[in-house]
């Protein structure tokens, strides 16, 4: 194995960092004013909502459940439908009902106070390895060592650490947690993420910018830009479903409850058929119809991606007797928006509102 040996010792690495991090630090709607502790509460909100989402994206959002529910008892007071309708957007819907699972256990289980230890947090619905370090380490200032994908990136060209992820993840903890400081653990988990997502960007990174750039051996190598390697990702592969535009002689149209567990559980849809690997045939899939009705399949499909895998959409639509007994709910067109309705369920709507 290459040396990962850097001219400048740990504590001066973290030193110029914090350094850094007083003067550039992002103004980020869950951050402390400098020299404050953030609370418990806004950081494990934040950091839930960061998971897989952009920093442009959430605030907002954070803003809006902070609003909504200033406190974790009021949150964890929420029904599940108002927290996923809040959610809508944010995807990755898992995160929300296990946001709501994690605010009763704590209320439950821990009297309303976030455990400070990462094997307690870990414990807690919701929470990894990487969520546990950083609250830890910015709610209470514990020396836990983050590794989000930015942190990644900045050990990764710091050590020249050319092992492709994900496999390189076990060496970057251990490289990163050596730099992780005793003092102000909490601002310089912060101060490093900062610095992967404004100066140690994954294209074109800003070298003449970085605290650290006497000591990156990447930078010294000239590779910095093609750091860090990844393992290529299989194609995804392709499902099939049919969902099912049942109108109502009111014009209202049939809605349902997915399960809470699964993909997209817990949200209101469109019904559809199960995913599979091959094609619905159209009489295969009237059998999957909620109700009995001349179903006609309209024009085109509707296509989403999930993280691991493609779903094209088949839309039946008919005409369903209202007074029979169905599974779900009848909603006019106009109400959709009251209810938690994911993005692949927008889009079909917006395909049978046009007829195709």
């Amino acid at each position: 194995m290459t040396s990962r040996s850097s001219p400048w010792p740990a504590a001066l690495l973290a030193a110029k960092l914090l350094a850094w991090y007083d003067c550039e630090r992002r103004d980020l709607p869950w951050r402390a004013p400098p020299g404050e502790r953030m609370a418990p509460y806004r950081v494990w909100l934040s950091e839930i909502m960061l998971q897989q989402t952009t920093v442009a994206t959430v605030g907002p959002y954070f803003e809006e459940f902070l609003r909504r529910w200033p406190a974790l008892s009021d949150l964890a007071a929420a029904p599940l439908d108002d927290v996923l309708h809040a959610w809508q957007g944010l995807g990755y819907y898992a995160r929300a009902r296990n946001m709501l699972r994690c605010a009763q256990e704590v209320m439950e289980k821990h009297n309303g106070v976030f455990p400070q230890a990462e094997s307690a947090l870990l414990r807690l619905p919701g929470i990894g390895p990487y969520t546990a370090a950083a609250i830890a380490a910015i709610a209470f200032d514990h020396p836990a060592t983050i590794l989000d994908g930015n942190v990644e990136r900045v050990i990764a060209r710091l050590r020249m650490v050319e092992t492709p992820l994900p496999a390189a993840k076990p060496e970057l903890h251990q490289l990163a947690a050596e730099i992780t400081p005793a003092k102000r653990p909490g601002d310089y988990a912060q101060a490093i993420m900062d610095l992967g997502a404004t100066v140690c960007t994954p294209k074109k990174p800003a070298c003449v910018r970085c605290p650290w750039q006497g000591a990156c051996r990447a930078h010294a190598a000239g590779v910095a830009p093609t750091l860090p390697r990844r393992t290529p990702k299989p194609e995804r592969p392709l499902r099939h479903g049919v969902a099912f535009w049942a109108v109502r002689g009111d014009g209202q149209i049939l809605l349902r409850r997915r399960p809470e567990k699964g993909l997209l559980g817990g949200l209101m849809e469109v019904p559809t058929s199960e995913w599979r690997d091959i094609p619905w045939q159209t009489s295969a899939a009237r059998r999957q119809a909620p109700a009995k009705s001349s179903w006609r399949k309209l024009p085109g499909m509707v296509s989403h991606g999930f993280t691991h895998f493609r779903l094209e959409i088949t839309v039946l639509a008919a005409k369903v007797d209202g007074r029979a007994a169905i599974d779900g709910v009848w909603c006019p067109p106009e109400r959709f928006a009251e209810h938690a309705l994911s993005t692949l369920s927008k889009k079909i709507i917006r395909h049978a509102q046009l007829g195709g």
